[in-house]
Formats: structure tokens, C-alpha cells, sequence
């Protein structure tokens, strides 16, 4: 029987009846995509999660224990969307959730202001500030907010990384930029590289991707282009749609749906 909702662990007794603490304090989390009990490199959504605990400096005990239950917990049957959470006091949280639609594309806003968060190499912290871009996106009938460093160097989206395609190269942010490391996005650079597509960081304005196409990724919608923006951007190419497939295939889970319901 699926256990949904919001499981507490307490590292001497397992699974525990005390009540969970508020997901908004959350500081570090991590979340994934399950579909008929398979999930995408899931080792990679824990390491960054306890990179992220690392970097608090939480007190989180039997970290590696909870971790394996979380694991035993994943359904079997259908498509969700699970989160780990590790709150300030130390409590640890999965959260076993239904997963949302899943998007075809994206339209991003430009909000043309730093990035705002603090923290930006740990997905948590910052969760409040990304959720309110978001929030401000939808006001511009966008679905997601641009986030640019110094001197309006592209970083990611509120929600996603950022690859473009500049002919038939593949180009990402320069790692040495304060970004959230990507499972997905790492993922699809292994199957460039392996399949001998030049990579190359760049460091690059909104201005520059003129012509380049533009694609969001994350765990839970996979690749979805940019097909349009909001308050200022380039005109973008238009989505090689055999690329594309290509490399949505090797995103495909078990149960996945053929066609994603289109954004709006």
C-alpha cells in the first residue's frame, strides 16, 4: 500500500507518528520523478541532498538511513512526484506526493534584475524567493522566470537549467557561475558528449542567444524549449523536433505518457 503524504524519520525508530514540521521551512530539499516504480538517478538526487545538509550544516542524524527507507517507500504503480526535506532543527521529512503535468514547453520572463538568492548552489533555502518569481512569471503569462548574474550573464530559470543549441553544439552556463547542479541537465550532457556533440561553457547576456535554441530541463518536465519570452528576449530558433525526441527518449521512464500536456 502507498504511504502518501508526509513521513517523518527519527534515525532510533524509523518512521515516526510525530507531526512533520511546515514544508515552507524546509532548507534543503531535492525532487524527483517516479513513473511505475522507476526513477532517474536517483544516487544523484541524494548525494546533491546531502551536499546540500553538508553545506547548512544541519544536524541531521542517520542521514544514510533515511535515505534507504525513502527508498523502500517509492510506489510501485503510478506517476509521483517524491521530496526529501531537512529542516533546521535537524527533522527529516518524505514527502510522497502525486506528480503534477507535465509540461511541453515554457515562455520565460526576463524580471531584468539580479538573481535574489542566497544560497544558490542548494535547492531550499531560496525555495520561497524562486516560488514568488514564478508567482510574478504567471502575472506576465510566462511560466517561468530568467535568473542573471553580474553584468545580466544567464544563469538558469526559477525552476530549471538552461542548455542552448548554437548549430549543432551544445552550449551550458559556465560552471564556475553560482548555479544549482542539475541532475537532468547532467544527464543530457553525458549523452551529448557520448554521442561526440561539442560542448561549451560559456558565460553569455540574454541578447546573446539570438538564433540559439534555447531548452529548460529538470526532473520533473524533462526538456522543454523556450518558445517565446516575456518583458524582453531574443528571437530564439525554432526546436529541432528530431533532436528534441532524441533526447526526451533518454529521459523516458517506465509508464511515461506519450504526449505531455502542452503549457500554456
Amino acid at each position: 500500500m502507498v504511504r502518501a503524504g508526509r513521513l517523518r524519520w527519527r534515525s532510533t525508530v524509523g518512521w515516526s507518528d510525530s507531526a512533520c514540521p511546515l514544508p515552507e521551512a524546509a532548507l534543503v530539499v531535492d525532487s524527483f520523478l517516479a513513473s511505475e516504480g522507476g526513477v532517474r538517478d536517483l544516487a544523484e538526487h541524494e548525494d546533491r541532498f546531502r551536499r546540500g545538509c553538508r553545506v547548512l550544516d544541519l544536524p541531521v542524524a542517520g542521514l544514510d538511513g533515511f535515505l534507504a527507507a525513502a527508498r523502500a517507500e517509492l510506489p510501485p504503480r503510478g506517476r509521483w512526484f517524491p521530496r526529501f526535506e531537512a529542516h533546521a532543527d535537524g527533522a527529516l521529512v518524505f514527502w510522497v506526493r502525486e506528480a503534477p503535468a507535465q509540461g511541453r514547453e515554457v515562455r520565460l520572463w526576463n524580471p531584468q534584475a539580479p538573481d535574489p538568492r542566497r544560497h544558490p548552489t542548494v535547492k531550499g533555502p531560496d525555495l520561497a524567493l524562486l516560488a514568488d518569481l514564478r508567482k510574478q512569471a504567471a502575472e506576465w503569462d510566462a511560466d517561468d522566470a530568467l535568473l542573471t548574474g553580474a553584468g545580466g550573464v544567464v544563469l538558469e530559470a526559477s525552476h530549471s537549467a538552461l542548455l542552448w543549441w548554437r548549430g549543432e553544439g551544445l552550449e551550458v552556463p559556465d560552471p564556475a557561475l553560482p548555479l544549482l547542479p542539475s541532475v537532468t541537465a547532467r544527464r543530457l550532457l553525458r549523452m551529448a558528449r557520448a554521442g561526440s556533440v561539442p560542448v561549451t561553457a560559456r558565460r553569455c547576456r540574454p541578447d546573446e542567444l539570438a538564433g540559439t535554441e534555447v531548452w529548460t530541463v529538470n526532473a520533473l518536465h524533462g526538456i522543454r524549449p523556450v518558445v517565446g519570452w516575456r518583458c524582453g528576449g531574443p528571437s530564439l530558433a525554432e526546436p529541432d523536433r528530431a533532436r528534441l525526441e532524441r533526447f526526451r527518449a533518454h529521459l523516458a521512464l517506465p509508464g511515461a505518457p506519450a504526449r505531455h500536456r502542452p503549457c500554456r
